[in-house]
């Protein structure tokens, strides 16, 4: 029988109530499944396939949404993953009170804990990753043993502040997706990160430019780092609805001449195969 995307919210308590959206391995059907704007193809409460699974944790960008990187985990649920996709409260697009501020460095990696606490006792999980796209990067980096460090108008006084992070021993390896990471600049701070990374930045972001990647590359020992060409950063959310594509909208825009729906394809195939190789 053909392995479906199984699909089930649930609501976590950190500072704030949130989402958030578990896909896995089911052999129910799928049918289309509204999500917000989205839409996916999912077996909503479908049973779950038997076995022990290993778990992706998906974080979301600053002020950004848990629900671009849907097709993603579709894609890793069909082939045997447990996917979470949190929506990290506060920092989010639909409440950012904290964006801009060191609490968000603390706050994020805890929240993926809390998410893979979850998860341990709802399934019978294998080895984690986490895979972070922009600051999410930042926060898979945190929770494997990196020290970041807020920069000084992120911070009460004023004052650059090393954030303390309780690494997780249970992140076996990460994927990094135009990751930032201004805040691992201090000599060292990414010395204990000791996982597989697999990296894939964009040749033309705007938000995340190469420096950002050659902190990753020069601090940490096993990197797979790829450059996607023609790709900016918003080109690793999934594709938008037609509706809500427009040059008003900066996430649903990508460089001229780039073909978001094709690169998709790509990147499941590679994550894929990396988490597979890894875990």
């Amino acid at each position: 029988m053909t392995r479906s995307a199984g699909c089930r919210t649930v609501e976590l308590m950190a500072e704030a109530p949130f989402p958030v959206l578990v896909m896995y391995p089911s052999t129910a059907p799928e049918r289309p499944e509204p999500f917000g704007p989205y839409t996916a193809e999912v077996a909503l409460d479908g049973p779950v396939e038997p076995g022990a699974h290993p778990l992706v944790v998906v974080s979301h960008g600053t002020g950004g949404s848990h629900l671009l990187y849907r097709t993603l985990a579709a894609h890793l649920a069909r082939a045997g993953f447990v996917v979470a996709l949190p929506e990290h409260p506060l920092n989010n697009r639909n409440d950012n009170e904290l964006g801009g501020t060191s609490a968000i460095l603390a706050n994020r990696p805890r929240h993926v804990r809390q998410v893979v606490d979850w998860a341990s006792g709802a399934f019978d999980i294998g080895p984690v990753a986490v895979v972070g796209h922009s600051l999410g990067g930042c926060t898979g980096l945190a929770l494997a043993g990196g020290t970041p460090t807020a920069f000084p108008h992120e911070t009460p006084d004023r004052q650059p502040h090393p954030v303390d992070v309780t690494p997780d021993e249970r992140v076996r390896a990460l994927v990094l997706l135009a990751p930032a990471t201004a805040w691992f600049q201090r000599a060292g701070s990414l010395a204990a990160v000791d996982v597989p990374v697999l990296m894939l930045t964009a040749e033309h972001d705007e938000h995340t430019p190469p420096w950002h990647a050659e902190i990753v590359t020069t601090g940490v020992a096993d990197v797979e780092h790829r450059v996607v060409p023609g790709a900016g950063h918003y080109s690793f959310l999934a594709p938008f609805p037609e509706r809500m594509a427009n040059p008003a909208f900066p996430p649903s825009q990508d460089p001229p001449g780039f073909d978001r729906q094709a690169f998709h394809e790509e990147l499941n195939a590679e994550v894929l195969a990396f988490l597979g190789k890894v875990l």
